[in-house]
């Protein structure tokens, strides 16, 4: 654990050292392709530094972090797009921008009841968090669907509070930051969970990156009614190679495209359900909310079941995250006992 950590601070020192380069030199060539020329270097170089880590949660941390976040917001800096641009006022800032999982958001902070309830939210999950790792002891005799129940509240409290603790160098600095998810479990609709609650620094990059110059250019070519779908299934897909791109720092085995055809097929079912909504709407007609986020939640588990944890499961990763628990723990212990 000692050696894996040293390892992380000098992976990170170097990803720090990159990004001086991308402020200093990058910043001063017209934006557009020399710009782009002059950052593919850093683009190999994040590419690469994940593949040195073996924890389950630094090397996913450092792959979303690095070859995700960081590369997509650089791409959009080549162009001179994205939250880099106009250009931060100095090199620190440009690091906490381009690598933290961070939407900065206006300045109005939030009232004393409002931090005091997100507190208490935050309470609440850390407990519920330390409910399922130790339901895990028990993992035996438990039914396999209560199993997946377990495995989807998992990924979506470790991964809501990973990023909120990475993302706490950004407030110490003044940034005004917006929440990473919103309460996805609320979620009504497929639209819903991935457009607005699931992930929203991703969607926030996919956006400009992705989806923004694929429906432009669907529209010359299918109008602007129909050049959403094009543009949605493309965002999709796109997000489900970067998934699948990060199974492979976390498992090192070959892809088997489960995780792609996840995302596609939840990209083509958006796409459907945006159209079937909108004739409904036209009609008068809508589901309770209850009902709708009962199915869209059902609908989440299932096709996860069927293509997003079994790369995981197949490969021993939810063990090995599962155990990094305990090994963590100890490896603190033992420090504080010197």
């Amino acid at each position: 654990m000692e050696d894996e950590i040293k390892n992380y601070v000098k992976i990170w020192i170097k990803a720090i050292s990159c990004l001086c380069y991308c402020y200093c030199v990058p910043s001063r060539i017209p934006k557009g392709i020399f710009r782009l020329l002059s950052l593919l270097p850093i683009i190999f170089v994040f590419l690469l530094l994940p593949l040195t880590l073996h924890s389950f949660h630094l090397c996913g941390s450092t792959a979303l972090f690095l070859v995700w976040i960081c590369l997509f917001r650089l791409l959009l800096f080549a162009f001179d797009q994205g939250p880099l641009s106009p250009l931060p006022p100095n090199v620190l800032h440009f690091i906490l921008i381009s690598s933290l999982p961070i939407n900065i958001k206006p300045k109005n902070l939030p009232n004393s009841s409002e931090k005091r309830f997100s507190k208490l939210i935050l309470f609440l999950k850390l407990l519920l968090l330390a409910l399922i790792l130790r339901a895990y002891d028990y993992r035996d005799n438990l039914h396999p669907h209560f199993i997946l129940v377990l495995y989807c509240s998992h990924l979506y409290l470790d991964l809501e509070l990973a990023l909120a603790l990475c993302a706490a160098p950004a407030r110490v600095f003044g940034f005004q930051i917006e929440p990473q998810f919103n309460e996805p479990y609320l979620s009504t609709s497929l639209q819903d969970f991935w457009g607005r609650r699931w992930n929203r620094v991703v969607s926030s990059i996919l956006r400009p990156t992705v989806y923004d110059p694929i429906r432009r250019m669907s529209t010359r070519v299918l109008g602007r009614y129909y050049s959403s779908m094009p543009a949605r299934l493309v965002t999709f897909a796109v997000s489900g190679l970067m998934h699948e791109l990060i199974y492979y720092y976390l498992a090192r085995v070959p892809p088997t495209w489960e995780v792609t055809w996840f995302f596609v097929l939840h990209g083509m079912s958006t796409a459907v359900e945006v159209e079937v909504k909108k004739a409904a709407a036209r009609r008068g007609w809508r589901l309770h909310r209850v009902l709708s986020g009962s199915l869209t939640l059902l609908f989440l588990a299932v096709t996860g079941e069927w293509l997003l944890f079994p790369q995981i499961i197949r490969n021993g990763v939810d063990r090995k995250a599962i155990e990094e628990y305990s090994i963590t723990v100890d490896f603190v212990k033992s420090k504080l006992l010197l």
